[in-house]
C-alpha cells in the first residue's frame, strides 16, 4: 500500500467530534493497520490514542512520530449523502476533509513507522492522538497518563502503558510545506500558542436618563481595550528564528436596552504565545470592576536541540530537489504539549499554508511521499 492509497482508506473515515460521529473508528483502523503491517507493541487506550513501539530498553532514547486522527467538522459539500467523506484526486492533488490536516502526514508516518525497521540503539515510537483539534486532549492525557484500566491492560498484553507519554524527541506531522518557498517541505523549530481570555468588566444598571447614576461596564470595558491595544507584542529567539507573538480585542458584548446603563461587558482577546512570554493582560484589572478568566492556554512550542533540528532539515534536504530551511509556524499543534513536558519537537508535514480546515482541503500526493521519506530517514538516522 502506497501513501496515496493509505491516506485515501484514512480519509474515508468520518472522524470529526459531532452528535452522529466519533474519533474511535479512525482510531481503531490506525491501531489495526499497525496490528497487520508491523510487529510493534501497538496500544489503543481507552482515550482514543494509538500507540505502537519497537526496540528501546530502560533509559534508552526515544524518537516518536507523531500526528492526530481527528478533523474538524467538514463543509456540506465535502459529506457524502449517505455521511460519507468525499475523497477526490486529480492533478497530483488528493482533495476531502482531512487530506492536508492531517490523515495524509499520518499516513506517511505509518508506512515509515512499519519500514524503519526496529532500531539498534533506542525505542522508535508511533503516536496518533484523538482529541487534537478539540485543544489537544488526546496528548494531554497521554501525557498526563491513561487511566489505570488502560494501564493494566496495557501490562497484561504486554505492552508498555501509554500514561506519562513524553519522548525524548518528536517529529510532529503537522504542516510545514510552503513556508520558505511555495512547495518546500521545510523543518519548523518553533510555534506559536494561543492564550484565549475573557475580560469581564462589571458596572452597575441604571436608566439611561440618569447615567451617573449608575456605573456603565461598557465604559470600563473601553478603558481596559486601550490597556489591550498598549501592550508590547511578546517575542524570543528559537535557533536564530524571531517568533512574534501578538494579542488583540477580537469580539465585545455588552448591554442589555437602549435605555439603560450597562451592568455588564465581557470582551474576547485572543493572544497568540512565544516560549516563555506572556502578554501582561492583568494590568486590566487595576480599573475597578475588572477581572481577566483564561478560557484556553495551548502552548508554544521550540527545540531546544539544534543537532536534532540540524538532522531533520538534513533528511528534508535529502527527500527533495530545493532547499529547505528552518520555520517557525504561526499555528499551535501538539507539539507544544509535548514540548512542554520535556520533548524536543520539530514539526514537518505536507499541509500548506491556508490548505487546513477550508471547503476545498487538498493535499499534494508528491509531498506525501516526500514526507514519507524524511520520516523513515529520521528514524533510521538519529536511532540508527
Amino acid at each position: 500500500m502506497d501513501v496515496a492509497a493509505l491516506t485515501r482508506e484514512l480519509v474515508s473515515i468520518p472522524s470529526h467530534d459531532g452528535p452522529d460521529c466519533d474519533e474511535s473508528a479512525a482510531g481503531e483502523y490506525v491501531a489495526a493497520w499497525l496490528r497487520e503491517h508491523t510487529d510493534a507493541a501497538v496500544e489503543y487506550d481507552d482515550h482514543g490514542n494509538v500507540f505502537a513501539r519497537k526496540g528501546g530498553g530502560e533509559g534508552d532514547e526515544s524518537l516518536a512520530l507523531v500526528g492526530h486522527h481527528d478533523v474538524v467538522p467538514p463543509d456540506d459539500s465535502q459529506i457524502e449523502t449517505d455521511g460519507a467523506y468525499v475523497l477526490e484526486a486529480r492533478d497530483g492533488r488528493l482533495y476531502g476533509r482531512g487530506t492536508a490536516d492531517m490523515k495524509g502526514s499520518l499516513a506517511a508516518a505509518m508506512l515509515a513507522f512499519r519500514d524503519a525497521g526496529t532500531p539498534s540503539d533506542g525505542e522508535l515510537v508511533f503516536a496518533s492522538f484523538a482529541g487534537e483539534e478539540r485543544g489537544g486532549v488526546g496528548c494531554r492525557a497521554a501525557i498526563e497518563g491513561v487511566s489505570e484500566s488502560a494501564d493494566s491492560e496495557a501490562r497484561e498484553s504486554g505492552n508498555r502503558s501509554a500514561g506519562g507519554f513524553a519522548p525524548d524527541y518528536a517529529v510532529v506531522g503537522e504542516g510545514s510545506t510552503g513556508y520558505s518557498a511555495a512547495g518546500v517541505t521545510d523543518v519548523a523549530v518553533a510555534h506559536k500558542g494561543r492564550r484565549g481570555s475573557t475580560i469581564v468588566a462589571e458596572g452597575a444598571a441604571a436608566h439611561a436618563s440618569e447615567p451617573e447614576a449608575g456605573e456603565n461596564a461598557i465604559y470600563r470595558a473601553t478603558d481596559a481595550v486601550d490597556i489591550v491595544r498598549d501592550l508590547d507584542f511578546p517575542t524570543t529567539e528559537v535557533l536564530g528564528h524571531e517568533l512574534r507573538g501578538s494579542v488583540a480585542v477580537t469580539e465585545i458584548a455588552g448591554g442589555s436596552a437602549w435605555n439603560v446603563i450597562p451592568e455588564e461587558c465581557e470582551l474576547t482577546v485572543d493572544e497568540r504565545t512565544v516560549p516563555d512570554e506572556r502578554a501582561p493582560l492583568d494590568r486590566v484589572e487595576s480599573i475597578d470592576g475588572v477581572s481577566v478568566r483564561v478560557d484556553q492556554d495551548l502552548p508554544p512550542m521550540a527545540c531546544g536541540d539544534r543537532a536534532f533540528a540540524d538532522r531533520v532539515l538534513d533528511a528534508a534536504t535529502a527527500a527533495q530537489d530545493a532547499s529547505p530551511e528552518h520555520v517557525v509556524k504561526p499555528h499551535a499543534t501538539d507539539a507544544g504539549w509535548l514540548a512542554a513536558a520535556g520533548t524536543d519537537c520539530v514539526v514537518v508535514g505536507a499541509a500548506e499554508p491556508g490548505e487546513a480546515h477550508t471547503a476545498d482541503e487538498s493535499v499534494a500526493i508528491e509531498v506525501l511521499e516526500r514526507c514519507r521519506d524524511i520520516y523513515e530517514t529520521v528514524a533510521t538516522s538519529w536511532l540508527g
